[in-house]
């Protein structure tokens, strides 16, 4: 089927959803025949809790043809992709070798997270207008400072940057008020 998905992940599960009852919502190409408030309903089933305790919220539409034969650059092979991930989750290990039962950066309790997920004056910027704007739950918070510190662990940086903030930010999209209608 030719549905839109989103992929929502917890760090630990992974989870699926479609956007609403006729999977169209948002589509590149097919019309929405859900009516008003439908969309909204649909995706409030979905509590505020739930969506708080998943890391990656990832609305995945359809590609065309047209789209997956184009050929712009080479992309990054498996293998670079798999090597990246491997040297990310070294970073991590060594990270946390002297904590009991954390060994990604999922697996901070809050406490760690404000230790490890330091954020230079942009990124705090960055941080407190999401906040605000998306009127973001605390705990989505700890969620995009953890997203954030893997995106700088996949990039081998030290220090978690703005693009980091802003990469993470961008995968909280469920949490967006307004976003269904």
């Amino acid at each position: 089927m030719d549905y839109q998905v989103f992929y929502l992940s917890t760090g630990y599960d992974n989870y699926a959803t479609q956007p609403c009852p006729c999977g169209y919502y948002n589509h590149p190409t097919k019309e929405c025949v859900c009516g008003p408030g439908v969309v909204k309903r649909y995706l409030s089933k979905i509590s505020g809790p739930l969506l708080d305790r998943i890391d990656l919220h990832v609305e995945v539409t359809p590609v065309s043809y047209e789209e997956l034969a184009r050929y712009d650059a080479p992309a990054r092979t498996s293998k670079e992709i798999v090597d990246g991930v491997i040297r990310a989750r070294e970073i991590q290990a060594e990270r946390f070798k002297e904590y009991k039962g954390v060994f990604c950066n999922a697996q901070m309790p809050s406490r760690l997270v404000r230790e490890v997920c330091q954020l230079n004056t942009a990124g705090v910027a960055l941080l407190k207008k999401a906040m605000e704007v998306q009127k973001l739950s605390a705990r989505a918070y700890d969620r995009i400072l953890k997203v954030a510190r893997t995106s700088a662990d996949l990039a081998a940086s030290p220090d978690i940057k703005i693009e980091h903030i802003a990469e993470a930010i961008q995968y909280r999209s469920l949490d967006r008020e307004g976003w269904a209608g």
